[in-house]
């Protein structure tokens, strides 16, 4: 087990399904690299457009209120970079088209870390079924990072865009507090809350107790209050990374 307590990445790219997802799993983490001066930035595959279940809400007025929504969290992370697809909620799934999509995301920002979710997890606690968009989107998002975001003979024709391939260097899971890695998220805990708060067509109390409790069993041994927990997969090694980069990067 390993607590990241000093790495800070360039630059970050959370590739989630819905809006307030980011918030809800990795928030803590990427306001933290957001203070270390860290570009952060977000791509969600839908906008939400089901998830407002109230009398005479349309989909397109979904989208306007939860891509709001979505783009204040963000700044309140430390994120002006928001790319939404508009996939269709609820309906979500892992087609070639949507890896191009991310592909073409990936190459277009460069990131050197990126956060996804973890396409196997379907009975998330007892109480929870994980949704199927969160699974496809994983899924989705794992077969563009690798190996088709780095591979320069695939989906060529994004060259045309001056799109060209790129491997990040580090992919973060979210594991539902299974995972090698735990992340302090002590001074950004608050951040992460307000951040989730931002989302008032999805949280109508205050969430902070339970937020708070579910970082902190996650922190439970280990030498932080608050943490964020992933399993983590190493694509470059720090020294392959430098060469690749041309730059000097920050060390787990």
């Amino acid at each position: 087990m390993t607590a990241t307590k000093t790495y800070i990445p360039e630059s970050a790219m959370a590739i989630v399904a819905h809006p307030d997802d980011v918030e809800f799993s990795c928030g803590g983490t990427l306001a933290r690299w957001a203070k270390g001066g860290a570009r952060i930035i977000y791509v969600l595959c839908t906008s939400g457009d089901v998830g407002i279940a109230a009398e005479g809400m349309t989909k397109q007025k979904a989208i306007e209120i939860r891509e709001s929504e979505q783009r204040a969290a963000a700044e309140i992370i430390g994120s002006r970079e928001v790319v939404f697809l508009r996939e269709p909620d609820g309906m979500l799934q892992a087609t070639l088209e949507l890896r191009k999509r991310l592909v073409r995301e990936i190459r277009r920002f460069r990131p050197e870390v990126i956060i996804t979710g973890d396409p196997t997890v379907v009975w998330a606690g007892d109480n929870y079924i994980n949704h199927p968009d969160h699974r496809a989107a994983a899924t989705a998002a794992i077969d563009a990072i690798f190996p088709a975001a780095g591979q320069p003979n695939l989906f060529e024709e994004l060259a045309a865009e001056g799109l060209t391939a790129h491997k990040p260097r580090k992919v973060y899971c979210t594991s539902w507090g299974e995972g090698g890695t735990y992340v302090s998220i002590d001074e950004t805990i608050d951040q992460k809350i307000a951040a989730l708060h931002a989302h008032k067509s999805q949280i109508k109390t205050d969430i902070t107790d339970r937020i708070k409790g579910w970082a902190a069993e996650r922190a439970k041994g280990k030498e932080m209050q608050y943490a964020e927990v992933y399993r983590v997969v190493t694509l470059e090694s720090d020294e392959d990374w430098e060469k690749y980069k041309g730059v000097v990067v920050g060390r787990v």
